[in-house]
Formats: structure tokens, sequence, C-alpha cells
């Protein structure tokens, strides 16, 4: 008797359907994963071109029209459109019947171009539509001196160097030779400029801390002396006598104050001390200041004066003060190599550097440190009581009601909306928590707050909860993969429960941990809505990690990479000169990210080639 074939083999020689063997389900799962695989490409490969090529210096175009006009510009990009009957009448009778042949040969439709003519604080705009039918014939040219200037304030400028100026007298005229004269002159002023940024940030932000440094211990002291308000209020006119009253007012404040101490408080010595102290190094301080304002007005002098004149397009002149121009650069004479020193330059400038001009020039590299920073203590924070909490859940805890509910919970936190984790560290960690801390530890700060307002370590400790469940879930399932006879094993060996977990069930389940704090850092890295309640902020060049003691300072606010393009995408006063900045900082987010995922997948693959095979 001859045994019937299994259904799968029966399908397989065409007794049955591809339906049931189940090959179409498997092709349309393929399908979906390389629809899925082509998609997440395709937008890689649209940041990776739009991102990378925004630092390259593209050619400076003239462009002269029909209505008499001449733009000088860098082209943003071109398009078709499909006019309306208002736009041909009211052309002239030549400009429409270059419109008209425009349109015949391409289905309808006109083209038109972007130019970036920059120039805002002369024109009050960065971009000009152009249409093609407008550019009189052989009006698009690139002019051999068309010049970008980047600087600090207005944005770029676009225009040809005429004249050199110095302290009013012109030094060089003509293009080449104003040119010669601003390279000569230019590093030496940006070297100035340097000095005084760094005296007006640095020094006197040292100069400052001092004096808020003297002032709370002296708040401290009265709070511990019991110093009364009147007296304060007393001593601090006073001191503003002092510095620059009349003798009769120096007199009036003093009798204020021996009236209140007659009246019954009277200093103790080690608060006269403190007093004294104080004093003292207010005094100190206001002296160092003054020589930092005098050193700074020394630079400004050193630096005034010299000017370079550009002339626009349509032939107004403009001077600009050579110490506010970053740089330079003669587009169209650049060769290859020039262009490729000027891209790096700019991509240095904008890994290192501050932002300027509302975050949409210069650099991002506060964004960078506090992306990294606010990543890695919320690493620190969340991986620890995830594995915590799933080793409780997996090995110690028994199966019932209350296990299932917390399980449920967990599982639905992962679904909760990342902003209302955003309400909770706002109200939890700021109001609370923060409060607390500053009445206990602060209190000479009050009503100033310190931990009491958003800060990097709440913004940490926010995305760590949100985090959170995905640590867990991941734990949990790899402490499930540990075979049970590596624990029976261990048991038979004497091993208690703990020592079996610690040396047996942990390291071997460390590659799936590993793989949930590598989810954890991804979601938490990339996340916006949280940190605009709990601390992250538009611009805050001031690290949280810096040389004034306490040297770390967790409690400051931060910016971060995502939340700074949010900012130059949706807030910022010109979105299309902008848009290439957002492709570009969402690259340097997606590096960045793949930079600490990339360290954490090489310890991961480490901890498992380390244990494989490892089987009693």
């Amino acid at each position: 008797m001859v045994e019937p074939r299994p259904r799968a083999a029966r399908a397989a020689h065409g007794g049955g359907t591809l339906l049931s063997a189940g090959e179409p389900v498997v092709w349309l799962m393929a399908a979906g994963l390389g629809l899925a695989l082509a998609m997440i490409a395709g937008l890689l490969a649209m940041i990776l071109w739009n991102g990378g090529a925004t630092f390259w210096p593209r050619a400076l175009v003239e462009v002269s029209t029909s209505d008499g006009r001449v733009h000088l510009g860098e082209v943003s990009r071109h398009e078709r459109y499909r006019p309306t009957p208002e736009i041909y009448a009211r052309l002239d009778p030549e400009v429409r019947d270059r419109a008209e042949h425009d349109a015949a040969a391409h289905e309808g439709t006109l083209g038109r171009t972007l130019l970036r003519t920059a120039n805002y604080d002369l024109t009050g705009t960065h971009f000009t539509w152009i249409d093609d039918f407008e550019i009189e014939e052989g009006g698009r040219s690139e002019p051999e001196w068309g010049v970008t200037i980047e600087r600090l304030e207005w944005g770029r400028f676009y225009g040809t160097p005429t004249r050199a100026v110095e302290q009013g007298r012109t030094v060089a005229e003509g293009t080449e030779d104003t040119w010669a004269w601003f390279e000569e002159v230019h590093p030496r002023l940006r070297s100035l400029w340097r000095q005084k940024r760094s005296l007006e940030t640095h020094d006197v932000g040292r100069v400052n801390h001092e004096l808020e440094s003297a002032r709370l211990e002296l708040r401290e002291a009265e709070l511990r002396e019991g110093v009364p308000p009147e007296w304060i209020g007393a001593w601090g006119e006073l001191q503003r006598a002092r510095q620059g009253g009349s003798a009769e007012e120096i007199a009036d404040a003093e009798a204020r104050v021996d009236r209140i101490e007659n009246a019954g408080f009277v200093p103790t010595q080690a608060f006269r001390e403190a007093v004294a102290e104080f004093e003292s190094r207010e005094a100190a301080g206001r002296e160092r200041f003054a020589e930092i304002v005098g050193e700074v007005e020394s630079l400004s002098q050193r630096m005034d004066g010299f000017e370079v004149v550009m002339r626009t397009a349509d032939g107004t002149e403009a001077p600009l003060e050579v110490a506010d121009i970053v740089r330079a650069i003669p587009q169209n004479r650049l060769g290859i190599v020039g262009r490729l020193g000027v891209y790096l330059s700019r991509w240095i400038e904008f890994l290192v550097d501050d932002p300027r001009e509302a975050n949409s020039e210069g650099g991002v590299f506060p964004a960078i440190f506090g992306t990294v920073a606010m990543t890695l203590i919320m690493t620190i924070a969340v991986v620890p009581f995830g594995v915590l909490a799933a080793l409780y859940l997996r090995e110690y805890a028994k199966a019932g009601p209350m296990i299932s509910a917390v399980r449920i919970a967990v599982n639905n936190l992962a679904g909760v909306p990342s902003i209302v984790f955003g309400v909770f560290g706002l109200g939890f960690f700021c109001y609370v928590v923060g409060a607390s801390i500053d009445e206990l530890l602060f209190e000479a700060k009050l009503p100033n707050p310190t931990y009491g307002k958003g800060g990097l370590l709440w913004a940490s400790l926010t995305l760590a909860l949100l985090t959170l469940p995905v640590v867990i879930v991941a734990t949990e399932e790899a402490l499930a993969a540990v075979p049970r006879s590596m624990r029976e094993g261990s048991y038979a060996c004497g091993a208690s429960k703990w020592q079996t977990i610690r040396r047996i069930v942990l390291p071997r389940a460390m590659p799936g941990i590993m793989t949930g704090a590598i989810l954890a850092m991804a979601r938490g890295a990339g996340e916006v809505a949280p940190l605009m309640l709990v601390g992250a902020v538009k611009l805050a060049p001031e690290l949280a990690v810096d040389a004034t003691a306490p040297y770390v300072h967790p409690d400051r606010s931060f910016m971060h990479l995502g939340f700074h393009i949010y900012d130059l995408g949706f807030q910022s006063q010109n979105s299309e000169a902008a848009k290439p900045m957002v492709f570009t900082t969402t690259l340097l987010l997606i590096i960045l990210i793949m930079l600490l995922n990339v360290i954490a997948v090489w310890l991961r693959t480490r901890l498992r080639r380390r244990f494989a095979g490892s089987q009693f």
C-alpha cells in the first residue's frame, strides 16, 4: 500500500497550490523588507547628499533681468511652475513672447530660479525668485571677482571689493589691490577679535563667578546669623554710597546702620569678618573687571577703522568692518583645491565653534556636547535600574496578578507619548526634587532656582524614564535565553542563587542587555519634545563642564542637536537659508548616534565572543 505524501510535498510537486505552501507570504515579507530598506537608504542618501553639499562653495552668478535690475548670488534651486493668465497680462510684449515660447517648449510650464542674493541689511531680503523668461539674452554670467563675505552679523554679503580704508583714509583702490590689502590685514584683525572675545567671555565670566561666589558666601553668613532684612538694606545702601556717593550720603547711610544696631541687632565678630572678606573680594573683582574693560577697549581701538568697501550688483557701495568678517571667498576664482579648503574650514567651524545669527550660521559644538553628555548620563542612569528591575521580575518574583500587572504597566509605558514624560519630568524632577534640593543646599541662591528648573541632569533622568521599558524588556529576554542547564550546573557545584546570577547568568545575558542599552541610546538621543520642557534651550554657550569650581554643572541648561534642528526648521527668521543647515545638523546627529551605537555594538560583540560556546 502506497503511503500518501505530506501536503508540503504534494504542493512542491504540483499537487497543491502555492498559497498552501506559504510561498506568496514569504515573497510578500521579502518585498516589504526590501521596500523598507530602500526607503531607509533613500532617506539617508538624501540627508547625506544635501547635508554634505551645504558647505561646498558654489559659483556666484550675476543675472540681468528685463526690468533693468542686476542680481548677484548663489543658485539655490531651479523649478518649473504652471503660470496663470495674470502673469502673462503684466508682461511686456517682448518678454511675453519669450515666456510663451518657454511654456510651449515645456508643456505649458515656466522655469524660475531661486537666487540667494543675501545683503539683507541693504535689501531686506535673503532670496529672490527670477523667472527664466525675464533674463536678458546673454544676461547670465559668473563674474571673476564676485566675493562672498561671511559676517558675524546680518548674514552673508555678495559683492566686489573696490577700495580699502584705514582710519578714514583710502589705502588701496581697485579690486586686485583691495583684495591684496584685505588678505594682509584680515588675519591680524581676526586674531585681535579672538583676543577680545576671550576677554569678554572667559575672563569676564571668571570675574562674575568670583563676585557671585563672594555674594553667596556672605548670604550664607547672613542666614546663619539671622541678620534682619532692615540691616541688610541699610548696609547695601552704605556700600553703594561708598562707591560713588557724596560725603553726606555716606554719613546718612552709616547713621542708619548705627540706628539699627543700637535697636538690638549687633553683628558678631564672625559676621563682621565675613562682611570684610566680601568687601575685599568685591573690590578686587571690580578692579579686575575694570582692567578687562580697559583691555577690551584697547583691542577695539586697534580694530576699528579698517574697512573694505564692497560694490553690490546694483552699484551700491557698502563699507564692511574687516574685524567682523569671518571669511571672504572669491568663489569664481577658486580651483578644486581652493574650494576643498573652504569646504573643510567651514566644516571645522561647524564642529568646533558656537552658533551665530540665530543659530543659522557658525558652529554647533555646544549642541554636540549637550547631546553626547545627555545620552551618556541617560544610559548610565537607565541601564542599572532597568537590569535590576528585569532581574527581580525574571529571577526572584513569583508569578501572580501583581507581577502580571507590573509587566503590563511596563509594556504600556513604552507606548506613552514622549511629551507626557516631559511634563512629568518638569513637575517631579524640577518642581519637587529640584526645589527640595534648593531649599536644603542652595538656600542662599533663592529665589533664583539652581536645581528647581530645567537642566542637563533632569533632562537625562526624564529620558531615562522614557527608555526604561526598552531596557527592562530586552534584559528579561536576554535572561530567559540563558540555558537552564547552566543554572543547574552552578547550583550542583554549590553556588547560591546570587552567585549563579552574578557569575553565570548576567555575563551570558550581557550581549542582550547591551542590545537594550543600544536601543535606549538610539531612542533617547533623538527625542526632542521632553527636552523642550526640562532643559534644552535655543542658545547655551556655557557648557556643563568648565574650568570654574565645582567644574561639573549638571543644573545648567544645554543645547541639543535634535532641538537645534527643530529651531532651524521652524523658528528661524529665514527658513530657506536655514534649510541646508537642517540637513547638515541632521547628518551630524545621525553620525553621532551611529558612533555611540558602534561603540556599544563593539562591546556587545566582544562579550558575545567571550562567552560563545560556554555550555554545561
